[in-house]
């Protein structure tokens, strides 16, 4: 193998906290996933692994010998057929851990090799009212920013069915349709309050009710 594994690695629980592994083994089995989850099975020779961690031959050779003398690992020689001579050797885990079978209750570490700022979603941040005023301001719009806030603070920042994920690309939005259409806009502006009213004054009424 010429490159490293572009693949998330997993260190258990089991192996993590084991008292019988050294540290440099526990680092060797964690690498070993990721190239047992990448392929299904490791065939990264001895010299590979020397390379990458620049030790000797004799020092990933005890790290595989501590894995598979506390059962975490399992090795096998492939020789060439009518001769002693070994083609390959394959590694596999002798508990196979893999992400599908994680649970918010599985105590084990995932690392993704390959985390970019491209693959890390973004959580949406409700905005406050200054934001929105401030970026109707910057976008000279006549978005009342109040309305905004409060039309979707009734819908828990719900687009349909799912939420929200930009809000400044729902400023726009509205003023593309302030422009294309003020007056319907501005209807649709006082039907918003109404409705918005009319929550209030259910919920004063509901209040009032219960102290009764």
């Amino acid at each position: 193998m010429k490159e490293k594994p572009n693949y998330y690695a997993i260190l258990t629980a089991e192996v993590r906290y084991s008292k019988a592994l050294t540290p440099n083994a526990k680092l060797l089995y964690a690498e070993l996933t990721a190239l047992c989850n990448m392929n299904g099975k490791c065939t990264a020779s001895t010299e590979y692994f020397c390379r990458l961690y620049e030790v000797s031959r004799v020092s990933i050779q005890k790290w595989l010998k501590n894995l598979e003398d506390n059962n975490h690992i399992r090795r096998v020689n492939i020789y060439k057929q009518g001769s002693k001579e070994i083609l390959t050797r394959v590694i596999t885990l002798v508990n196979t851990p893999s992400k599908e079978k994680l649970t918010d209750n599985t105590n084990i570490n995932i690392t993704n090799t390959n985390l970019t700022d491209s693959n890390k979603k973004a959580l949406f941040k409700k905005p406050t009212l200054d934001e929105v005023k401030n970026y109707c301001i910057l976008r000279k719009n006549n978005i009342e920013a109040e309305s905004f806030i409060d039309f979707y603070e009734s819908k828990n920042f719900m687009i349909g069915k799912n939420k929200m994920k930009d809000w400044k690309a729902c400023v726009r939005t509205w003023e593309s349709r302030e422009k294309k259409n003020p007056k319907s806009n501005s209807k649709g502006m006082s039907k918003i309050h109404q409705h918005l009213q009319k929550n209030i004054n259910v919920k004063e009424k509901l209040l009032k009710q219960f102290k009764k």
